[in-house]
């Protein structure tokens, strides 16, 4: 293949099988050739296409995610090194930081925040690029995912402001937060899912028993002690789970709002502790 142009209609004509297929093409192609896809779809005639985009082609036909082989993801407003082992940053994750946004917006932002299963480090340095002074914790339970988020802290240079955790959830955590972030596992155990996730992303970050609620039952025990005065949690939910998993929250003793996402499905609980 060598006319860009023609080289994205075949690719993405095998990519039939992702939500996104032209996008998919489009950021393989730039980074085969290392620039931004905002400078690829500036200047498409301009390209030539590298033998390297042929290998990658072929990599996502396998359904190899598309994050795993460029080794980044773009998330709010920073990108994220991510590979085997890290969950893959979703634009629905996004409405966790939109939620902490808004329940301190006015006032000075949170001082310290809490990220639980950090993963790759996703929601904690979204945060911490959303609020510069503060600083973090993020707890992960994978080694291989805490790779990643200790990674990511270098590239962003903020190895300063974090610490990094090997733990359960908040095992151990003694301090409250000013703001507490989770995206935990929420799919049951046999639900159907996208070959792509089955087969590359690690199963431990995805799948929370028969009822998808495993890790809401640990989180909303542990969460009263973490959450500061005025403070908050934003944890990811399933589009299905605002009543289930709300209800283990709420029996904690929090008080509980939600979030929708863009597709204005229930994506993020609110957690705060009642005041009175």
């Amino acid at each position: 293949m060598t006319d860009a142009r023609a080289a994205l209609r075949e690719a993405s004509a095998r990519f039939a099988f992702s939500d996104t297929p032209r996008l998919d093409a489009e950021l393989l192609l730039a980074h085969a050739l290392g620039i931004t896809r905002e400078r690829l779809l500036l200047t498409l005639g301009d390209h030539a296409v590298p033998t390297t985009f042929v290998a990658l082609v072929e990599r996502r036909a396998a359904h190899e995610p598309v994050a795993y082989i460029t080794g980044t993801r773009a998330f709010w407003t920073i990108d994220l090194l991510v590979g085997p082992g890290a969950l893959v940053p979703r634009a629905d994750s996004e409405t966790l930081i939109e939620a902490a946004v808004a329940h301190f917006a006015g006032g000075a932002g949170p001082r310290r925040i809490l990220d639980l299963g950090t993963g790759p480090g996703t929601l904690l340095f979204a945060a911490l690029a959303e609020w510069p002074d503060a600083t973090g914790v993020g707890v992960e339970a994978s080694e291989a995912a805490l790779g990643w988020a200790r990674r990511n802290a270098a590239a962003l240079e903020m190895e300063g402001r974090v610490a990094l955790r090997h733990g359960d959830w908040g095992v151990g955590v003694a301090e409250a937060f000013d703001l507490v972030l989770a995206n935990p596992p929420y799919i049951a155990t046999d639900a159907e899912l996208p070959r792509e996730v089955h087969a590359h992303e690690p199963a431990g970050a995805l799948f929370a028993g028969a009822d998808g609620l495993d890790d809401y039952r640990v989180i909303a025990r542990q969460l009263p002690a973490l959450i500061a005065p005025g403070g908050a949690a934003c944890i990811e939910i399933g589009w299905d789970q605002r009543d289930s998993a709300g209800a283990l929250f709420r029996a904690a003793g929090l008080a509980v709002a939600v979030r929708a996402d863009l597709a204005g499905h229930p994506r993020c609980l609110i957690a705060t502790r009642p005041t009175g």
